[in-house]
């Protein structure tokens, strides 16, 4: 049975409003208060859901108070930051309060001598690199919205492009302070570099989207700020020769910052949408390498390594870019590459899925045929050094019909493409409700039986983001 069939949640009515207002004065939004952007993501496509109120809150103890209130009066609770996710994670499908963080973005400390920091969880991505960097420091995860906040980030374990050597966002949560479902504080974590005492919760929360607690503040691990860096274009003549040699520069034992995969469609869409020129555009893919450390003579004997790799496979050339102006002629059109395919066309729907590295060519290989097979515009870019691929099958005017049955056609190919090939359902996009089936099919009865029981022992209501990640959130009636 489907999850949403097994809720019954109060709806929230104008003594709930009013009760908010005096947690929250002047902060909560109802009716036709509701500013439309609260109602979808960044994909609309999956869908408007209007929430019953927003409330934009402040500190850790009014997103108490609200949980407390809400667990008590069976009403959803839904946490949002700046709404940036790409599978309806933030959307209020089951209507409730939602609890946007979007105020409560202050970067509250920044321990120099601990290489961490402290930031509410509203804070911007965006801010978070440029107050670290002023300081020599580095937050290594790096999303390609900049504009998401960090809450969001943890909520869906981000990686972005520096994954392949630094990791992803998992990886740099110390701990957090987050409210659970019955309005519950807790810290967990610590300024401590390892910490094997009891379960990890912080790892647990990370990825969970929201659906087992609100997060508030999180302490970050940084790591000092490289000081040089450079970037390799390598274009190839075909896409399977591009892909193939990725892994093999791994194999070589040479781990790059980023090694990133696209093919001429999307370059020539990113440089229309940005109005500026990449710096090779007439190769049908390309692969670009981002390299840091701490003094050029290093870079340069890893960068020759890899560029001599790409020319004995298939590389037309190798391009450098070693200057402020060519790494950002380089890595701006990168940033823009999914607005740039959602600009060019009227509808798309997204595939985020990962698979091992080593499979990727396969998986690219698969994808090519499908796209002329279905007759329908894929588009395709990604993270080439830890296999996550970002696939948009995009409508082009076609007829509602038709579109709709190539659509999931080509979906349920991807998805049962990447899990033959050992992969999963999402490498850094999170599950939201739009992904839900596709990850209820690949869990066996074993894994999705124990994060029911996680989801069971943390929210017994299921209050917490409903219809999102887990099919059953509440015990039944």
């Amino acid at each position: 049975m489907a999850m949403t069939e097994r809720m019954a949640f109060s709806k929230v009515s104008n003594d709930d409003i009013a009760y908010l207002e005096s947690l929250s004065p002047g902060r909560v939004y109802s009716g036709e208060a509701i500013h439309e952007d609260y109602t979808h993501d960044e994909m609309p496509e999956y869908g408007a859901y209007m929430p019953g109120a927003v409330v934009e809150v402040l500190s850790t103890e009014e997103v108490s108070d609200i949980l407390k209130y809400a667990n008590g009066r069976n009403i959803p609770v839904v946490p949002r930051g700046t709404g940036t996710g790409l599978c309806g994670g933030c959307v209020a499908i089951c209507g409730g309060i939602m609890v946007s963080t979007v105020r409560m973005d202050r970067i509250l400390e920044i321990d120099e001598e601990n290489l961490c920091m402290r930031v509410q969880a509203g804070a911007v991505l965006l801010d978070i690199i440029e107050e670290t960097q002023k300081r020599g420091l580095l937050y290594c995860p790096d999303p390609g919205e900049k504009s998401a906040t960090i809450g969001g980030n943890i909520m869906t374990n981000a990686g972005g492009m520096r994954a392949v050597k630094y990791g992803v966002t998992k990886d740099y949560v110390l701990g957090m302070t987050c409210v659970l479902a019955d309005g519950s504080i807790i810290e967990t974590g610590g300024k401590v570099v390892k910490n094997c005492s009891g379960y990890n919760l912080q790892g647990l929360f990370t990825g969970s989207e929201g659906t087992l607690c609100v997060i508030t503040e999180a302490l970050l691990r940084l790591m000092p700020l490289p000081a040089e860096k450079l970037s390799l274009l390598a274009p190839f003549p075909d896409v399977e020769s591009c892909i193939a040699t990725a892994p093999k520069i791994i194999r070589a034992k040479i781990i790059p910052t980023a090694i990133e995969f696209a093919q001429r469609e999307v370059v020539l869409l990113a440089e229309e949408y940005l109005g500026r020129t990449f710096p090779h555009k007439s190769a049908p893919a390309y692969l670009v390498f981002l390299f840091d450390g701490n003094t050029q003579s290093e870079l340069e004997s890893i960068y020759g390594l890899v560029a001599d790799i790409c020319l004995e496979n298939g590389a037309l050339d190798v391009f450098v870019a070693d200057t402020e102006e060519r790494l950002e002629s380089l890595w701006a059109p990168r940033g823009e590459f999914m607005e740039a395919i959602k600009a060019s066309t009227d509808e798309m729907d997204e595939c985020d899925v990962v698979v091992p590295r080593s499979r990727l060519a396969d998986f690219i290989y698969f994808l090519e045929d499908l796209r002329g097979r279905q007759d329908i515009r894929i588009v395709s870019f990604g993270h080439a050094g830890d296999g996550n691929l970002h696939v948009y099958i995009c409508r082009d005017g076609m007829e509602e019909a038709p579109y709709r049955q190539k659509l999931k056609y080509c979906m349920d190919a991807l998805y049962k493409k990447a899990d033959e090939l050992g992969g999963e359902v999402s490498g850094e996009h999170g599950v939201g409700h739009a992904k839900l089936d596709y990850l209820a099919a690949s869990l066996s009865k074993e894994e999705a039986g124990i994060m029911e029981s996680i989801k069971r022992a943390l929210d017994p209501k299921g209050i917490l983001n409903p219809g999102k990640v887990v099919r059953r959130c509440c015990i039944e009636e």
